[in-house]
């Protein structure tokens, strides 16, 4: 089975929080976990985690705590995911680091896997943050060859 990890879970979770309050003032750790209803600890961490990614900016000072790096249409899941769990991939031989396989000089199907991984990857960077704060819902559309295709829209009708 493929499963993120529960902190990653629980970062998007965090990240969604955020995302609904546009341009509301700074968001602290404890009013994060109150509303996220996470263990304050898990909110402190992940909040570090999403910080040293690139998706937070944290504001020093009494009325200090964090807020979004960049507009939520511009965050994608895989970087919200890869902040938290690393790079996204199937097996230990889709991603760049070299000798974590001993199968690696010879297996036959690791080209495959990193073309898999990479299918992966690009359907979480076509989903953003501002996508996870609406209603999703998987629908079907017909490509160039009349073959279905799933996709992700929402209620207003945009798109991935």
């Amino acid at each position: 089975m493929i499963r993120l990890g529960k902190l990653t879970d629980y970062g998007l979770v965090l990240m969604t929080c955020i995302a609904r309050h546009p341009g509301s003032s700074l968001f602290r750790a404890r009013e994060l976990a109150q509303e996220s209803r996470l263990p304050l600890p898990t909110v402190s961490k992940l909040l570090k985690e999403l910080l040293r990614g690139g998706l937070l900016v944290s504001h020093r000072g009494m009325k200090g705590g964090y807020s979004l790096a960049r507009d939520p249409r511009d965050i994608s899941v895989a970087e919200i995911v890869t902040a938290i769990e690393g790079p996204i991939a199937l097996t230990e031989c889709s991603t760049d680091v070299t000798g974590l396989c001993d199968l690696e000089r010879y297996c036959p199907i690791k080209s495959n896997q990193r073309i898999i991984s990479q299918v992966i990857r690009g359907a979480l960077d076509k989903v953003t943050l501002s996508d996870l704060i609406q209603p999703l819902h998987l629908i079907t559309v017909k490509d160039a060859r009349g073959n279905l295709v799933p996709t992700i829209g929402y209620v207003s009708g945009r798109m991935q």
